[in-house]
């Protein structure tokens, strides 16, 4: 494709006026939104990638300069198309899934079922077939089919960790062959055995399963309840584990143990030139005090003073307005965006949001961030209404097109991950964290604590931490407002 940057012009599929460029394919202009749109070929019928044509009548890159020589009947269904072999591609996936999945018998077995009607009947065959090539892939399924692995998420825990591996586990699931299962609590307790398992002292050993099983795995646990587990929730606590595992190795190499080490020792440790971990191995520490391992120690907790990074609310209005107009951009990513650039809202919790968080009742549309919802105002809420209408997943294979989150994820039956989230937001100019520090900042000046908690869903103390950090004293505002003369205060209710 030939490059022309920042070049506006009327693309030639959807005749909208936007930053276009050269298509090779048909020398015409095409937007962005046409190069990454799939739709099902006018001329062939399958879905594929746009390449020219119009919005109303798609070509695929094959049919808009069909080779004679490739145009044959499958042998199979007798659709007639440009085919490599002998059978259409739909066809040949069939007859691949068929193979597969067979028991012995000729047959599929019953608890597979569901998965080869799924898989045959996606929209990209060409696609399904590339992924069943894969030898985990096949090899795991066939396994299933002859009853040589166990249909299971144990069966599945025993095989190496890959992504091919992981996204059959997301079709599995969402195909309903496995039930649901929180991955990545999953994958951290299988890390947290293995971890503690390499540790040949067994005094460490001990310790370490009280702090990272009985501790961190149960808090977490317990503070996710039915929600499941973020992967930044999963990086917290490996940083804890390793942070325990650097203390304590550092004092094995002293002789030392953390029940027998004192004060002293643990300044050495402070201020040596390896140190790392800080933080983390403050709270393992902490931890330890409280459980009377060792109460001669201290280590004072680091308190937040607010936002680290350079703070620009003109910026903040100056993405709001692009997001809100730019109709170039994803409405997925404008959504996003605006939650981000006007709530505050981390990556990670507005990749958790579902459809049933958007409300409407009364003409009026509102999003659950906390336990208030918040009513959204034009035009972000009319924004919010067509990604709930028109939103779609970006899993090729086993989405069932019944996804329940707000972002639907690249694995079928899963949100976008907060880092794939984030990284979509860089893509068009939004930096997460010093967008939402800013927007933070702005909303603890402007509202009380408790409002900010309940209408963005965050803890009361997070919430007075930041409006003490944007100096925001609103009960010195409680205090003033009475003191204020009688006839002031009672204007002051009528104007609310």
């Amino acid at each position: 494709m030939l490059f022309r940057s920042k070049t506006v012009l009327t693309c030639a599929i959807c005749d909208r006026t936007a930053v276009c460029q050269i298509s090779k394919v048909t020398g015409q202009p095409w937007c962005h939104t046409c190069q990454q749109r799939r739709e099902a070929c006018t001329r062939c019928g399958e879905v594929k990638q746009v390449r020219a044509g119009t919005q109303a009548a798609p070509l695929c890159g094959s049919c808009t300069h069909p080779d004679p020589s490739f145009w044959r009947s499958c042998r199979f269904c007798g659709r007639t198309g440009q085919l490599n072999t002998g059978a259409c591609n739909r066809c040949a996936l069939d007859q691949r899934l068929k193979l597969l999945l067979d028991d012995g018998t000729g047959r599929t077995p019953t608890g597979l079922q569901e998965l080869r009607l799924a898989l045959a009947s996606t929209e990209r065959p060409a696609t399904a077939m590339a992924w069943l090539s894969k030898n985990i892939v096949s090899t795991t399924l066939t396994e299933f089919a002859t009853g040589a692995r166990p249909l299971t998420h144990h069966g599945l825990d025993e095989l190496p960790r890959s992504k091919p591996g992981d996204h059959l586990r997301s079709v599995l699931v969402a195909t309903g062959v496995l039930p649901e299962r929180d991955e990545h609590f999953a994958r951290l307790e299988r890390w947290t055995t293995q971890t503690l398992n390499e540790r040949s002292n067994l005094e460490q050993k001990e310790l370490l399963h009280r702090y990272a099983i009985w501790h961190l795995l149960r808090r977490l646990r317990s503070r996710n309840r039915d929600r499941n587990t973020t992967q930044g929730q999963v990086t917290v606590v490996r940083q804890h584990v390793r942070a325990a595992i650097v203390l304590l190795d550092w004092l094995d190499i002293h002789g030392l143990t953390l029940a027998t080490c004192g004060q002293g020792d643990l300044e050495d440790w402070l201020t040596s030139k390896d140190l790392s971990h800080r933080a983390e191995a403050g709270h393992f520490v902490r931890w330890a005090i409280s459980q009377h391992v060792n109460r001669d120690l201290q280590f004072a907790a680091t308190r937040w003073t607010g936002p680290t990074g350079p703070l620009d609310p003109e910026e903040r209005w100056h993405q709001a307005k692009r997001l809100l107009h730019d109709e170039t951009l994803d409405t997925g990513d404008r959504v996003a965006g605006l939650l981000l650039v006007l709530y505050a809202q981390r990556p990670a919790v507005i990749s958790r949001l579902s459809i049933d968080d958007v409300i409407t009742s009364n003409g009026a549309i509102r999003l659950r961030l906390g336990p208030t919802p918040v009513v959204l105002p034009e035009p972000l809420a009319d924004l919010t209404q067509g990604l709930v209408a028109n939103r779609h997943g970006r899993a090729v294979l086993g989405d069932q097109g019944t996804s329940p989150w707000l972002f639907p994820g690249g694995q079928p039956g899963r949100p976008i991950s907060a880092d794939r989230l984030g990284h979509r937001l860089r893509l068009i100019g939004i930096r997460p964290a010093q967008a939402r520090s800013t927007a933070m900042f702005q909303l603890a000046s402007e509202l009380p604590a408790a409002i900010l908690a309940r209408m963005l869903g965050i803890h009361i103390k997070v919430a007075v931490q930041w409006q003490q950090a944007s100096a925001g004293d609103w009960a010195a505002y409680a205090a003033d407002i009475s003191r204020r003369n009688r006839p002031e205060h009672q204007a002051f209710r009528q104007l609310q």
